[in-house]
């Protein structure tokens, strides 16, 4: 294990230049650590949701399809969402697969956390394994602004998505990846 202590820098002051429904932009004035005076532009974030959901016997998981505008097209990713506020990750996880997907969690293991884009961002991810039963379903309830179409595919398929580039997402290329090493150290 790699021992490492981050320091903090100290923020000396902070406006807020846009504030929408999802994330704020602040100019932040800061003192680095290393005794930089910086001035730096960062997206105010909520956290989110991903979860790797698979079937009982491992062999499919539920992938999803999404219009993202950052892309400008669909996107192929895991299921995710935002952690609304007071919510425990654990509960908007078991929450945000119901809504998109339709599938009940069985069982739930935060898997790892991952930061987006530490230069322009404080989004955290926290990243969850699940197992759900393909027999169990509930209704979904989309946001009005969103549309999602999942469906269940083998992880080879999964896996070779991602080496054609047709999965990009990176919240779900290391959530997959961290998940496919886990069993590969068992």
């Amino acid at each position: 294990m790699i021992e490492f202590k981050p320091s903090k820098g100290t923020i000396k002051s902070e406006t807020t230049a846009y504030k929408g429904p999802i994330f704020s932009v602040k100019k932040l004035q800061i003192d680095t650590p290393d005794g930089l005076s910086v001035e730096r532009d960062l997206i105010d974030h909520s956290a989110a949701v991903v979860i790797l959901a698979l079937t009982k016997d491992g062999k499919q998981a539920l992938l999803g399809r999404e219009y993202r505008v950052g892309v400008n097209r669909e996107a192929i990713s895991l299921p995710a969402g935002l952690v609304n506020a007071g919510e425990a990750p654990d509960a908007a996880a078991r929450r945000e697969l119901a809504e998109e997907t339709g599938y009940v969690v069985q069982d739930l293991r935060r898997l790892l956390t991952i930061t987006s884009s530490e230069g322009m961002t404080n989004e955290v991810q926290y990243c969850y394994v699940a197992t759900i039963d393909p027999a169990q379903r509930t209704a979904k309830h989309f946001d009005k602004d969103e549309f999602v179409t999942t469906e269940l595919v083998t992880l080879d398929d999964m896996v070779a998505a991602i080496g054609a580039g047709q999965i990009t997402s990176a919240q779900t290329i290391a959530t997959v990846m961290t998940y496919l090493h886990e069993l590969d150290h068992k």
